[in-house]
């Protein structure tokens, strides 16, 4: 009643409306629709619907076992790129957060007026140019002939160009840097609303710099930080066009295997059982996350 009073009946009915249009059509049908789809057979259309369209735990054993001719008896390739994956997407989390938490502090906290703003300006501009177009920059930058090269060879550090491709360095770096943003305002918004003066009480008790971190603004900012986290860490087990772009020729990101499962192999159900396979994992990483801070959804969503 208080959102009604606040913003009318019409634009409230409104909000409400679209709200659960979205929700429902964007996300909750589509998702439903793919999980039915992981527990069906890959059949022609004339077949649809028939005899042989039942459900199935077929795609869910491929991705585990194989075929069942297979004399491997594991899919040890897709496991290990999923768990690749979701290794790799926890580090790109961690180094995310490595980056973006002293910037963060930094902006609330220290930084005043136009040098906040002139900060916060930087951190965006870059953020204008498609992120394709980055990517492709992040893979010129570390090319063995790219600038990163030249200087390593022109200072003397290094005799002849490393491979940071093969090596993923780009990968780990581009994915960082595409998402930077998405850690570093929920970190913001949340140390900012810190009262300073308990920065300066912890200080004039001796506290050294990493306990007033670690046992004042941390804590208080649990909220962002799992906000953070979260974000980066399914957007990076989700991204595509990057691991493409910066991935080495040995590297291969799960979503490029859901992807040729759709679009080149045509096999639409395999395809649904590997990406609901992934939005498990995702999911339990949430609940993971929101247990280790000890927070809940909605302060999350705060």
């Amino acid at each position: 009643m208080k959102f009604v009073r606040r913003n009318g009946i019409f634009v409230s009915a409104y909000l409400v409306l679209a709200v659960t249009i979205w929700v429902v059509f964007m996300i909750v049908l589509p998702q439903l629709y793919m999980v039915d789809f992981s527990f069906r057979l890959n059949l022609p259309l004339n077949e649809v619907g028939g005899p042989k369209d039942v459900y199935t735990f077929q795609n869910y054993r491929y991705l585990i076992f194989g075929r069942p001719t297979d004399e491997a008896m594991m899919n040890w390739l897709h496991l290990g790129v999923f768990f690749k994956t979701i290794v790799a997407s926890i580090c790109v989390t961690l180094l995310a957060f490595c980056l973006c938490y002293p910037l963060a502090y930094y902006m609330a906290q220290v930084a005043h007026g136009g040098r906040t703003r002139l900060l916060l300006l930087v951190l965006i501009l870059p953020f204008w140019v498609n992120e394709i177009l980055r990517a492709f920059a992040f893979r010129l930058l570390f090319a063995s002939g790219g600038m990163i090269n030249t200087a390593l060879i022109g200072l003397g550090l290094t005799d002849q160009p490393i491979d940071f491709l093969r090596a993923d360095v780009a990968l780990y770096a581009g994915l960082s840097y595409a998402y930077l943003l998405l850690m570093m305002f929920p970190i913001y918004n949340a140390v900012e609303s810190l009262d300073h003066n308990q920065i300066e009480a912890a200080r004039d008790l001796g506290a050294p710099w990493w306990h007033i971190h670690l046992f004042v603004v941390m804590p208080y900012a649990k909220p962002g930080i799992a906000a953070g986290c979260t974000m980066v860490f399914m957007l990076s087990a989700g991204a595509l066009a990057v691991p493409q772009i910066l991935g080495g020729p040995s590297s291969l990101w799960f979503t490029q295997i859901i992807y040729d499962w759709f679009y080149q192999g045509g096999n639409w159900p395999q395809g649904s059982a590997y990406a609901f396979v992934l939005l498990i994992a995702c999911i339990l990483f949430v609940l993971l996350v929101m247990r280790l801070f000890k927070v809940g959804l909605g302060e999350i969503a705060r």
